[in-house]
């Protein structure tokens, strides 16, 4: 044995690029979606329709990047489940964007006021109204819904591109 192999630490086997692309698409949308939950059920800040609407596409980008480790990552299946969760986190920039939009008087919301789930008149009483162009809080100046779409947005370029790069 050569004095460079004992000095030499061991390498850890470096993920390849579809592997990242399906752990970013598995956990991106999985901390986003938690951060909403958190900021909801912990911090008070309650969701109006349009932060609702941004939540769905994470929760299908979660389901599909699941999916995608269910098949060896070089398969055609596992990559397809792969950009398929990208484009569901995409999907939730761009109503971020949308939502930023409204939020910042650009573009024009919600004209209908509206409620979630079926309770009685008494619960949809309780329920606090929350506009969806009132931004309820901001960090360095840019809204959740800004932050989700800067996010998501970026990381679904980013996984477009590892498995894109990849097939080369």
């Amino acid at each position: 044995m050569t004095d460079a192999a004992i000095t030499s630490p061991a390498a850890a086997p470096a993920l390849s690029r579809p592997a990242v692309a399906r752990w970013l698409a598995l956990l991106v949308p999985a901390g986003l979606l938690g951060g909403a939950l958190g900021s909801q059920y912990l911090g008070g800040l309650y969701p109006c329709e349009m932060c609702y609407w941004q939540r769905w596409p994470h929760g299908v980008a979660i389901v599909l990047a699941a999916l995608a480790f269910a098949f060896p990552i070089a398969t055609p299946r596992s990559r397809a489940l792969t950009l398929l969760a990208a484009a569901a986190i995409a999907l939730s920039g761009l109503i971020g964007v949308y939502h930023a939009l409204v939020e910042l008087g650009i573009l024009e919301g919600l004209t209908t006021c509206t409620t979630s789930g079926n309770g009685s008149l008494a619960d949809i009483l309780a329920t606090p109204l929350i506009r969806c162009d009132q931004i309820q809080f901001a960090f360095l100046g840019i809204s959740m819904a800004g932050w989700n779409a800067i996010i998501s947005l970026s990381s679904a370029i980013v996984i477009f591109w590892l498995v894109w790069s990849a097939r080369k």
